[in-house]
C-alpha cells in the first residue's frame, strides 16, 4: 500500500501526482473565485497532513568535529590521529568510530560544505534550529514547531513535537503553545503525569475539564479571552494525550531486547528508538539530543566515546525506518551548531569553527550515498559548493514538502517567512 502510494506521488511518466493535482485545483479554483485563497491554502495543507511526513533531528550539542565525524582527513597536517573507514558506498569514507553509519551510507547523504558566521553556542544553536540569527524583537519558531504547524493534524492526540533529552529546547516562538515541544527527560521512562489519578476514570476526568472551562469564562469575558484560548488549547492537547491509546508509544520497554541493544542501551540510543516509535504513531517531529561535543580539550578521546554512543543510534534508526517503510516519509537530520577548528590547540582540543562543518541527512526523498561539497586539504575552507544555513532550511522544507516562502505573522504583527532567502540543495533530490 505504501509503495503504491509513493509511486503515485513520484510518477515520472507524465502522470500528474495527486498532490500536484490538488495543488492545481486549489490554485485554479482560487483564481476563478470558486475558493478564496485561505480555502485554497487549507486544501493544500490538508493534503500535506494526509501524507504523514515526519522529521527526526539528532542534535549534537556543543559542535561536533567534522574531522572526527564525516569529513576525516587522515595523514594531513590537521587530521590528527583519526583514521578513516570505508562505507557501503565506494569512494565515501567516514571517521573510524562510525561503523553503523558507514553500513547505512546508501541511505545517508553528507553535506561537507556547511558554512556560517555564528561561532557562539547560544546564537549558533538558535540559528541551526530556526534558520534565523537571534533577534531581540522576534522569537522565531524552531524547525520542530514549524513542521508541527504545517504538517501536524489538528485533532491528533499526541504532541506534534517531542524533544528527548534536551537541556535547553528552542521552542515555538510566535507560533504559540499548540506546537510547543513536549519534553521527555528520559526515553527509558514514561513521561511524568500522563496517567489519570487513582479512582478517576475518563468520565470523571471529563467533568473536571468541563468545570475548568466554566471557571475560565469570567476571566475570558473580562478581557482575557486570548489567554484562555491558549490555555484551553494546552490542556486540551494534554487531556487528549492522557486518554490516547497511542500513549503506549512512549513505553519502549515493549520493544524486544535485541532491538534495544541495536540502538544502544544509552539515553541517546534509547531516544532514537523512542523517536522511531513516535513517528510510527504519527508524531510529526522528534528531536533527540547528544550533549558534550564542545571538545576544547581531549578532543580525540572524547569524540571516540561520544561517537560510540551516537553511531549505533543513528545507523540503526536509518536502517529500522527503512525496513518499516517509514524512511521515505521521514527526514532524519544529524547536525550540531557548528564544527571545530582544523588546528589542534595545546590542550589536544579543537575550538569553535563555523566556517566549514558537516551535516548528514537521510530519508524524506533525500538521495543517499551522496556527498555535497568539499573542504580544502587543510580543512580550513569550503572549496566546493558552499551551503549556508538558509539553504539547509530550504532543503529541510523541500524534503518535508513545506513551502519555505510561506509567511507567518509574529505576535508584533510582522510578516516572517519560514525561510528568508537561500535555495534548497537540489542535488540531494536528483
Amino acid at each position: 500500500m505504501l509503495q503504491s502510494l509513493m509511486h503515485i506521488q513520484t510518477n515520472r511518466d507524465g502522470v500528474v501526482s495527486r498532490r500536484s493535482f490538488l495543488r492545481s485545483v486549489a490554485v485554479g479554483a482560487a483564481g476563478l473565485g470558486i475558493l478564496g485563497w485561505k480555502e485554497a491554502v487549507a486544501l493544500q495543507a490538508a493534503e500535506l497532513r494526509k501524507q504523514g511526513m515526519a522529521c527526526i533531528l539528532l542534535f549534537m550539542r556543543g559542535g561536533p568535529s567534522q574531522l572526527e565525524t564525516f569529513d576525516p582527513k587522515p595523514g594531513t597536517e590537521h587530521g590528527g590521529p583519526t583514521t578513516a573507514i570505508s562505507t557501503a558506498v565506494n569512494g565515501i569514507q567516514v571517521a573510524e568510530h562510525w561503523p553503523s553509519v558507514a553500513k547505512a551510507m546508501n541511505d545517508i547523504a553528507l553535506i561537507r560544505s556547511m558554512t556560517s558566521r555564528e561561532g557562539e553556542h547560544v546564537r549558533a544553536t538558535y540559528q541551526l534550529h530556526t534558520g534565523y540569527a537571534p533577534s531581540g524583537s522576534v522569537k522565531y519558531p524552531s524547525i520542530g514547531s514549524i513542521a508541527a504547524a504545517e504538517l501536524g493534524k489538528p485533532d491528533f492526540d499526541l504532541p506534534h513535537f517531542v524533544s528527548i533529552g534536551s537541556r535547553n529546547v528552542i521552542g515555538s516562538g510566535f507560533l504559540g503553545m499548540s506546537v510547543a515541544p513536549f519534553i521527555v527527560a528520559n526515553a527509558a521512562k514514561m513521561p511524568n503525569n500522563v496517567q489519570l489519578p487513582r479512582k478517576v476514570d475518563a468520565q470523571r476526568f471529563g467533568r473536571r475539564l468541563d468545570l475548568m472551562r466554566d471557571l475560565e469564562q469570567d476571566f475570558a469575558k473580562s478581557g482575557g479571552s486570548a489567554r484562555v484560548d491558549e490555555h484551553k488549547a494546552l490542556y486540551g492537547s494534554a487531556s487528549r494525550m492522557v486518554l490516547s491509546p497511542r500513549l503506549k508509544a512512549f513505553d519502549i520497554s515493549q520493544e524486544k531486547d535485541a532491538v534495544r541493544d541495536l540502538y544502544g542501551r544509552t539515553p541517546f540510543g534509547q531516544g532514537c528508538l523512542l523517536a522511531r516509535r513516535l513517528v510510527e504513531q504519527g508524531v510529526t517531529f522528534v528531536e533527540v539530543e547528544s550533549n558534550g561535543w564542545d571538545t576544547h580539550q581531549d578532543n580525540f578521546d572524547r569524540v571516540k566515546k561520544l561517537s560510540g554512543v551516537v553511531d549505533p543510534g543513528f545507523g540503526t534508526l536509518v536502517a529500522d525506518l527503512k525496513v518499516r517503510g517509514l524512511l521515505e516519509r521521514t527526514l532524519v537530520i544529524w547536525l550540531g551548531e557548528f564544527g571545530r577548528t582544523p588546528r589542534i590547540n595545546p590542550r589536544t582540543g579543537r575550538d569553535h569553527f563555523p566556517r566549514a562543518f558537516n551535516v548528514a541527512l537521510a530519508g524524506g526523498g533525500i538521495k543517499g550515498g551522496h556527498v555535497i561539497g568539499a573542504t580544502s586539504a587543510d580543512a580550513m575552507d569550503v572549496k566546493e559548493r558552499p551551503v549556508k544555513v538558509p539553504d539547509l532550511f530550504c532543503t529541510f522544507c523541500q524534503a518535508l514538502k513545506i513551502d519555505p516562502r510561506k509567511t507567518n505573522v509574529s505576535t508584533g504583527g510582522r510578516p516572517i517567512k519560514i525561510v528568508d532567502g537561500g535555495e534548497a540543495v537540489k542535488e540531494l533530490f536528483t
